[in-house]
C-alpha cells in the first residue's frame, strides 16, 4: 500500500500473539485503524491496549476462530462498518504440533491443518469479495519456511503450510482478473514467538525456533514493507533460500542432516508430557510478542 491520506484499515488473524501481535503494533506505530482478530478476549484486548498506547488510529476486538466462517465475516463487517472500507488483511493465524505422524492423535494433526488451510480458505472466501467491490485490497499470508520444506517431527505442520502456500498461489491466479487486488506470502524461518512452546508435543520436549532466530518486531516489519509493496513471495529468514535450495537440489544429503540438526537446533529438550499445547483452545496466559530466546 502506498502512503494513504486517510489512516490504513488492517485486520490481522493471530493477533494476541507473535508475528500477529507485533505487526498489529508496527501498524499502530503510523497510526493504522486496525481490527484485532485471536480466539481469546483477554489476550486481545492486552493486544488492543498496546496497539492504542502506540498510536493506532482505532482498535477493534473480535474473538473469532479462522475456521469459523460466520465468526470471520462479522469481523469483516465489524471492520467496514466502523471504517467503512478494509485496506488489507495480515492472516497470521496458527497452531502447530511435534511428533512423528505415528505418535500425533488424528485430531490434533487434523486441526494444525484444518487452521492452516481451511482457515486461509475462509478468510479469503470472506475477504477477496470485499476487496473486489472495492477495488483495491490486500492479502497477506504468513505462511513458513516449512511451506518449502519438510522436517520429521513436524509433519502436521508441513502439511499444513505446504497446503496453505499451495492456495496462496492458486488465489494469486484468481485474482488475477482484478486490478487493484493482491495476495502476498511472508515466509519466516525461525522467529522468537510463544507458538513453539505452546505447541501440542509428542516428543517429550517442546520446541524452539532453529537459528538464526529472528525477532517478531523484525518480521512484522518485513510484513509491513510487503503490504507497501506488494509482491507474491517474501523471504523473511536469512538462510531460507539456501534451505531450500538443498531440499530440492539434494534430497539425499538433505535427508541425512534434517534430523539430527532439528534435534540438536530446533527442540528444547526439556521434560514434558504429551500435551494438547493450544491446539484446541487459547493458552492466553502463554500469549505474548516475543518467546524466550535470542533473535536478531
Amino acid at each position: 500500500m502506498s502512503t494513504p491520506t486517510r489512516p490504513e484499515t488492517v485486520l490481522i488473524t493471530g493477533a494476541s500473539s507473535g508475528i500477529g501481535r507485533a505487526t498489529a503494533l508496527e501498524l499502530a506505530g503510523r497510526g493504522a485503524q486496525l481490527v484485532l482478530v485471536a480466539r481469546g478476549r483477554e489476550s486481545l484486548e492486552d493486544a488492543a491496549t498496546e496497539a492504542r498506547a502506540a498510536g493506532a488510529g482505532a482498535v477493534i476486538v473480535c474473538p473469532a476462530d479462522v475456521k469459523d466462517e460466520e465468526a470471520v465475516r462479522v469481523a469483516v463487517d465489524a471492520a467496514v462498518q466502523r471504517f467503512g472500507r478494509l485496506d488489507a488483511v495480515v492472516h497470521a493465524a496458527q497452531v502447530m504440533a511435534y511428533g512423528t505422524i505415528e505418535e500425533v492423535p488424528r485430531e490434533i494433526f487434523e486441526t494444525v491443518v484444518e487452521t492452516a488451510v481451511h482457515g486461509t480458505a475462509t478468510v479469503a472466501r470472506v475477504v477477496l469479495p470485499l476487496f473486489r467491490k472495492q477495488g483495491a485490497g490486500h492479502l497477506l499470508v504468513v505462511n513458513s519456511l516449512l511451506g518449502s520444506v519438510a522436517t520429521p517431527l513436524m509433519g502436521s505442520y508441513v502439511a499444513a503450510k505446504w497446503g496453505q502456500l499451495g492456495l496462496v498461489r492458486t488465489l494469486q491466479m484468481e485474482v488475477r482478473d482484478a486490478p487493484g487486488v493482491e495476495v502476498s506470502a511472508v515466509q519466516p524461518g525461525g522467529v522468537d514467538t510463544p507458538i513453539y512452546f505452546q505447541a501440542a508435543s509428542w516428543t517429550g520436549s517442546t520446541g524452539r525456533p532453529p537459528p538464526p532466530v529472528y525477532s517478531p518486531q523484525r518480521v512484522a516489519r518485513i510484513v509491513l514493507s510487503t503490504l507497501d509493496r506488494p509482491r507474491r513471495m517474501v523471504q523473511a529468514g536469512l538462510f531460507n533460500p539456501v534451505i531450500t535450495a538443498g531440499f530440492r537440489l539434494l534430497p539425499g544429503v538433505y535427508d541425512f542432516l534434517v534430523g539430527p540438526l532439528l534435534q540438536r537446533m530446533a527442540v528444547a529438550n526439556d521434560e514434558v508430557p504429551p500435551t494438547e499445547g493450544n491446539v484446541f483452545e487459547s493458552q492466553q496466559s502463554g500469549n505474548a510478542t516475543e518467546g524466550r530466546w535470542r533473535s536478531i
